[in-house]
Parts: C-alpha cells; sequence; structure tokens
C-alpha cells in the first residue's frame, strides 16, 4: 500500500466531522477576542476634537499642570501619549526629551491596541481553507463509498437487485457530497465576522496613533513657543536689559 493509499484510508477513516468541531472551536475564540477587544476600544473612545481644543487652551493658560488635570480624564491612547511627554515640569521639559518620550509611548500603545489581533487576522485568512479541507475529505469519502457500491453491484447476482443498486448510488454519493460542502460553508462563515473584526480594529488603531501624534505635536509646539515658563523669564530678563547667565 503506498503514501497515497495511506492517506486516503487515514482521511476516509476519521471524516470530516473533525473539521466542524475544530473550526467550532476557533469560532468560539474568535468571538471572545472579538468582545474583549471590542470592549477595550469601546472604554478608550473619546472626542478627539474637544480633547485637542482642550489641551491647546490649557497649555496656554496653566502649562503642564492644567495640562495633564485635562488629560488625566481621558483613557484615550491619544491622551496617554501626550501625558508621557509632560511627565516632568514644562521648565525642565525640553522638546527632544518630550518627543522620544512621546515616541515610546506611541509604541506601547501600539502594542496594546494590536494585541490578539493578529488571531483575527489567521483566522480570517485561513478558516476557509480548513473548511475547504473539510470538504475535500468528505468528496474522498463519497468516492470511496460510490466505489464499494459499484463493487457491491458488480457482485450481486441478477439484473434487477444490481439496477436497484445501481439507482441508489447517485443520490447516496449527492447527499454525501452536499453534507461535505457544509465545510466549506462553515469555515467562510467563521472568517467573515473575524475579517470584519480585524479590518475595524486595525482602522481605528490607525486613527488613534494618528490623533496622538497630533496632541504630541500641539505639545511640541507649545515647547517650541516662547510660552513656557522657561522662555518667558528669558524673555523678560532680556527686556529688562539683563542678559541671561550660561552655564558651561
Amino acid at each position: 500500500m503506498n503514501l497515497v493509499e495511506n492517506a486516503k484510508h487515514l482521511m476516509v477513516g476519521t471524516g470530516a466531522g473533525w473539521v466542524l468541531w475544530l473550526l467550532l472551536g476557533l469560532s468560539v475564540i474568535s468571538i471572545a477576542v472579538i468582545l474583549e477587544r471590542g470592549y477595550v476600544f469601546w472604554s478608550r473612545r473619546d472626542d478627539m476634537a474637544a480633547l485637542r481644543e482642550g489641551l491647546i487652551r490649557a497649555l496656554q493658560n496653566g502649562g503642564f499642570e492644567e495640562a495633564r488635570s485635562l488629560l488625566k480624564k481621558s483613557r484615550h491612547p491619544a491622551a496617554l501619549v501626550a501625558l508621557r511627554g509632560m511627565r516632568r515640569e514644562d521648565s525642565e521639559t525640553s522638546p527632544e526629551e518630550a518627543e522620544e518620550a512621546m515616541q515610546a509611548e506611541a509604541t506601547v500603545q501600539k502594542s496594546l491596541l494590536e494585541s490578539r489581533l493578529s488571531y483575527l487576522g489567521t483566522l480570517g485568512a485561513n478558516a476557509p481553507f480548513i473548511g475547504l479541507f473539510g470538504t475535500v475529505i468528505g468528496i474522498l469519502q463519497s468516492f470511496d463509498e460510490l466505489g464499494k457500491t459499484a463493487a457491491a453491484t458488480a457482485g450481486q447476482a441478477g439484473q434487477a437487485a444490481a439496477a436497484a443498486a445501481s439507482a441508489g448510488a447517485p443520490q447516496a454519493v449527492m447527499s454525501s457530497l452536499a453534507e461535505a460542502l457544509v465545510a466549506t460553508a462553515v469555515g467562510i462563515g467563521v472568517a467573515i465576522p473575524a475579517v470584519f473584526a480585524f479590518n475595524i480594529f486595525q482602522r481605528t488603531t490607525k486613527t488613534w496613533l494618528a490623533d496622538a501624534d497630533v496632541l504630541s505635536r500641539e505639545l511640541l509646539a507649545y515647547l517650541h513657543s516662547d510660552k513656557t515658563p522657561a522662555a518667558r523669564s528669558e524673555a523678560e530678563l532680556w527686556g529688562a536689559g539683563v542678559r541671561p547667565r550660561m552655564t558651561i
């Protein structure tokens, strides 16, 4: 018995039922991941337009202290990224230092938002192929059953018995093929919600990271401006005719 025969007997013997159970298990995990990620994204949503305007006003009116008080009320990743750049007072923070800190926090937030999304993407891409594998096994079973029926018909005595067996064989094969196609349908049914959720979560992640970049640039613009306490103190000294002392 060659390798092909061994593989055929293995697949015919096990059947396609285990493929359907596998798809069912993967679907349950997929739904759990979708619900968990949906809760995470829902709990972190915020009005970005209002948050940005509030940050600009807070920086202009009260510097980092007022801006921190505002951003701590939000769980949006953009707010957390901006807060990371304000871990010290504005007079002690350089634009370069704030930028590095916010870039690091943006990487952390990206990793948290994309957690478990790879499972949804992988399942969405491969579930139809798993279902197709079950269908192939079902088709093998159908043709194997057809071969057995043909052999039994050839060995039967009497034309009436042979004709009755031959008439029933196509119906049995068609019924088996219809059952085999169920695996492909289940595979597609598992893949569709996984791909749909994956695309939504990925797009939301990109949007939120873009929002984080916006708030980061607003914070850096404030640090580069003459509105920070350090810049105002220096400007006041120059205006009074006193040259600020330089430390070496």
